[in-house]
C-alpha cells in the first residue's frame, strides 16, 4: 500500500501550511486567544474558502466527500500551527455526526452552510461520569405532544460558547451505560432552557460546560432508531479520534522543530549545545518517536475509514495509546533541551506540550485506551 498524500492531499496540505505561516502565526494565536470567541474569524473564513471546513461532508452537500486518509494531512498542517480554530469541534465532529445520523432535511439544513464555515457546529456527548465510556449518557430526551426537550449536563463541549447549533447525545430509555436507548439530537444554540458557561483549556482552546433544562431539540434521524444512533456515534468518535491523532502529530513536528533549531543555534561555553552526545541521541530517540507516531496515525485514519474491519476498532486504540505516550516524552523533552526558555508563554515550544496534554486526554488518554485494550482482549479469551 502505498502511504504517500496524493497529489491532491499534498497540495491542500501545502495551502494550508502557506495561510497558517501567514496568518496563524504564534503571535497572532496568542492574541487569537485572548479574545472573547478565543480563535480567529477571518482566519476561520479563509480556511473555508480552502476547503478546509467541507472535509466532512459529502459532496452532494457542498463538500469533498473525503475519508481520514484525506484529512489526516491537512489536520497534520493544523497541529504544526496549534490551531485554535473550531476544525476538530465543527468540521469534524460536527459535521460527522450530522453526515451519519441526520435524516434528509436536517443535511440540507446544516451540511451546506457548515461545509462554507457560514456555521459552527459543537459536538456536546462528554458527560462528568462518563470517565471516556463511548455509550455513557446521562442526558434525557423526552416528547410530549411532538416536540422533543433534552435535560441533562454536557462538559468539554470545545468551542461550545461560539457555535450555533450543538449536537447532543441523548438518552431515550435505558440506564446511563447502556447501548441502547442513545439518540443525536441538534440544539440551537439560542434555545431557552440552557446555560453555556464557557472557559479555555490548558492549551487556550475554547470550550463549554452546558447545562440543559427542558431546552427545545430537533432529533437527527429517527430517535427511535438504535442501530443508527450507534453507528453514527462511533463514526463520529472514530473521526475524532483520527483527527485526534493527526493533529498531535502535527504538534509533535512542531516541537521537534524547535527543539533541533535550538540545538543548532544555542550556544554555551563556546559551542553548540547540540554537539552534546547525550542531546544529540536525545534528539534522535525524539526523532523515532516522531516517525513511529507518523505511522501511527496514518493507521488510526485507515482504520477510521474501514469500521467494519475487524481490527479498525483496536487500531485506533493502539494509535491513540502509542501516538499518547510518544507525543508526551517528545513535548516534555523538546522543554527540557531549550531549558527554562521552554516554560515561557512567549515562546511556543511549552504550548506545544500542553496542546499534546489536551489532545491526549481527549477520547480517552493513553491510560484508558490500554484499558479498553485490555478489556477486548479479555473478551477475545
Amino acid at each position: 500500500m502505498n502511504f504517500e498524500p496524493t497529489d491532491e492531499q499534498a497540495q491542500l496540505q501545502d495551502s494550508v501550511r502557506r495561510l497558517l505561516a501567514d496568518h496563524g502565526r504564534f503571535e497572532q494565536r496568542r492574541a487569537a486567544a485572548a479574545t472573547a470567541d478565543g480563535f480567529q474569524r477571518s482566519l476561520w473564513r479563509h480556511l473555508a474558502e480552502l476547503g478546509v471546513t467541507a472535509l466532512c461532508v459529502d459532496e452532494a452537500h457542498g463538500g469533498f466527500g473525503g475519508g481520514a486518509v484525506d484529512r489526516l494531512p491537512v489536520l497534520q498542517a493544523c497541529g504544526h500551527a496549534l490551531l485554535l480554530e473550531p476544525v476538530l469541534s465543527s468540521s469534524v465532529l460536527g459535521a460527522t455526526a450530522v453526515q451519519l445520523a441526520g435524516d434528509a432535511a436536517a443535511k440540507a439544513r446544516l451540511l451546506a452552510p457548515a461545509a462554507a464555515g457560514r456555521l459552527l457546529l459543537a459536538w456536546a456527548h462528554d458527560e462528568a461520569d462518563a470517565r471516556h465510556a463511548p455509550c455513557w449518557v446521562a442526558t434525557q430526551a423526552t416528547q410530549h405532544a411532538g416536540q422533543w426537550t433534552l435535560t441533562g449536563r454536557k462538559r468539554h463541549v470545545l468551542h461550545g460558547q461560539s457555535a450555533d447549533h450543538l449536537v447532543v447525545t441523548a438518552r431515550t430509555d435505558g440506564a446511563p451505560d447502556a447501548e441502547a436507548g442513545i439518540a443525536l439530537f441538534v440544539v440551537d444554540a439560542q434555545a431557552a432552557g440552557q446555560q453555556r458557561r464557557g472557559y479555555r483549556l490548558v492549551d487556550d482552546t475554547p470550550a463549554a460546560e452546558l447545562v440543559l433544562d427542558g431546552v427545545a431539540a430537533q432529533p437527527l434521524g429517527d430517535p427511535r432508531d438504535d442501530a443508527r444512533a450507534r453507528v453514527a456515534l462511533q463514526g463520529t468518535l472514530d473521526a475524532g479520534l483520527a483527527a485526534v491523532c493527526a493533529d498531535m502529530l502535527g504538534a509533535m513536528e512542531l516541537a521537534f522543530e524547535l527543539a533541533v533549531e535550538y540545538l543548532n543555534t544555542r550556544q554555551q561555553f563556546g559551542r553548540l549545545i547540540g554537539q552534546n552526545q547525550a542531546l544529540r541521541h536525545k534528539a534522535a530517540e525524539m526523532q523515532v518517536g516522531l516517525e513511529m507516531s507518523r505511522s501511527m496515525a496514518m493507521a488510526a485514519a485507515i482504520a477510521a475509514d474501514r469500521p467494519d474491519a475487524s481490527e479498525s476498532a483496536a487500531d485506533l486504540l493502539r494509535a491513540k495509546l502509542v501516538i499518547g505516550r510518544h507525543a508526551r516524552q517528545l513535548c516534555q523533552n523538546a522543554v527540557q533541551i531549550h531549558g527554562g526558555i521552554g516554560m515561557t508563554e512567549e515562546y511556543a515550544v511549552g504550548h506545544a506540550l500542553r496542546r499534546i496534554h489536551v489532545l491526549d486526554q481527549l477520547f480517552g488518554d493513553s491510560a484508558a485506551q490500554a484499558a479498553r485494550l485490555a478489556d477486548a482482549w479479555a473478551v477475545r479469551m
